[in-house]
């Protein structure tokens, strides 16, 4: 059964540096015609007053992971606050949200933080985050090319996960995607969704970076939609992980938020849900956020560490390769973000990124290496006293450890000049039962 709202809710594109004008959601816009810079999605808030706080909270907990479309998606569960113009008919959803809240009970005991969750965001229909915002946008291209927009294509610059989830969703509404990865720098499993899905996918001799000028360029040709954050329609859909988490927890905020940082639209994403839940009235305080950043991709580091003042870099090569990123699009505002939230940003090397993965892996997670960037940065924050003991900490998991197989075997097979404290191979034996009994005699410490 499909439901439809017949509120007056309305959300329309406005310049992050208040330059007067509004534009459609419906318009294939990127930035501010005025003075060049990002847009973001601004909501009538007046409007969505018409409900009270406790309303709009049993409104989404009555819709939450139900049946009727297309509110089973935790996105579209909360359609007013992220897309209310958008026709369910054209909506293309694949069950996006509703992912485990983690508690990470035993990991946290041994990190001294008594209350620690993460939000698998990676247990999706292609295994990351990027389906929550990608669902939006698809849906909003199959709304304009019916309306008559002359879309032929969404394209997109990615390190993987992107271009995973545009060619998912684009293959189920029926338009041609395509992808523009940097060649030899992304996992198998992420190279191959695209492929499977039938997206052109062009890997070029650059990295990120230099994927993302071409696409930039190429969004500039007729009939050709951005698909990446530096469009901010993708982000109202990126925004309900905050808001699904304080959900989760009875409509509570946790103390901290942790967030793995690359191209940074997911900082004001998580931002602007908080900001939208405290305007109106469905919480009252807000978390702290802390981006965490590998240190050989660390710009946004820099830049907290120099007063905010930001400089682009050359990205070397980590093995997170998803925010091997030296020039993010949204880092004005990722930055305008942490200074609302008491942010902090710190850093993670290679093997402090990998060893975290691995020792959480050992708890009954199975960590991306992103992710072990965003537990790496915990355990310092926690060790220096940055994180107090009693608060509820909720690293944010972007995607799902099983598109990352090679970053674990080469862990645990220390490669890549790593130096693992917690390799663990297959013990090689003759099909011998006396054998294995001796084995397994070691492994259990009896004698």
């Amino acid at each position: 059964m499909t439901m439809t709202t017949t509120a007056p809710y309305r959300a329309v594109l406005r310049c992050i540096q208040g330059c007067t004008g509004a534009h459609s959601l419906l318009e294939p816009i990127y930035r501010c015609p005025n003075c060049g810079d990002l847009l973001e999605v601004s909501h009538d808030l007046d409007a969505l007053r018409d409900r009270s706080a406790g309303s709009w909270m049993r409104l989404f907990d009555e819709r939450y992971k139900r049946t009727t479309w297309p509110y089973g998606s935790s996105v579209w569960g909360k359609k007013e606050w992220v897309c209310p113009g958008v026709d369910a008919d054209n909506i293309v959803s694949m069950d996006e949200g509703g992912t485990n809240l983690f508690w990470a009970e035993r990991f946290g005991r041994e990190l001294g933080v008594s209350d620690l969750w993460v939000k698998l965001c990676g247990n999706s229909h292609t295994g990351s985050f990027k389906d929550l915002g990608m669902t939006v946008l698809v849906s909003l291209v199959r709304q304009m090319m019916r309306q008559g927009v002359a879309i032929r294509a969404v394209a997109c610059a990615s390190t993987g996960d992107t271009s995973a989830s545009l060619a998912a969703y684009a293959a189920a509404g029926g338009i041609p995607a395509i992808v523009i990865l940097p060649r030899g720098k992304v996992s198998t499993a992420q190279l191959v969704q695209p492929l499977s899905n039938g997206a052109t996918v062009l890997a070029l001799d650059t990295d990120f970076d230099g994927c993302m000028a071409i696409v930039k360029r190429l969004s500039t040709e007729e009939g050709i939609y951005l698909a990446n954050s530096m469009n901010s329609i993708r982000l109202e859909g990126q925004k309900t992980v905050g808001i699904e988490i304080v959900q989760q927890f009875d409509w509570e905020v946790p103390d901290v938020i942790i967030i793995p940082g690359g191209n940074l639209g997911n900082v004001s994403a998580l931002g602007a849900g908080f900001d939208m839940m405290e305007a109106l009235g469905v919480t009252a305080r807000r978390p702290r956020i802390v981006v965490a950043q590998a240190a050989a991709a660390n710009p946004l580091y820099r830049a907290y560490r120099n007063d905010w003042r930001f400089e682009p870099i050359k990205a070397a090569t980590t093995q997170a390769s998803a925010i091997q990123i030296g020039n993010p699009v949204s880092i004005e505002k990722a930055i305008r973000t942490l200074r609302r939230y008491d942010g902090i940003v710190e850093q993670a090397t290679e093997d402090e990124l990998a060893d975290a993965s691995a020792r959480a892996d050992r708890t009954g997670m199975y960590n991306c290496p992103h992710t072990g960037v965003a537990l790496a940065v915990l355990a310092k924050l926690r060790a220096r006293g940055e994180i107090a003991s009693t608060e509820r900490v909720v690293v944010i998991s972007t995607a799902n450890g099983l598109k990352f197989t090679d970053f674990k075997l080469d862990y645990h097979r220390a490669a890549a000049d790593l130096r693992p404290r917690l390799a663990n191979l297959p013990v090689e034996l003759p099909d011998d039962y006396d054998s294995v009994l001796r084995a397994v005699a070691r492994a259990t410490g009896s004698s």
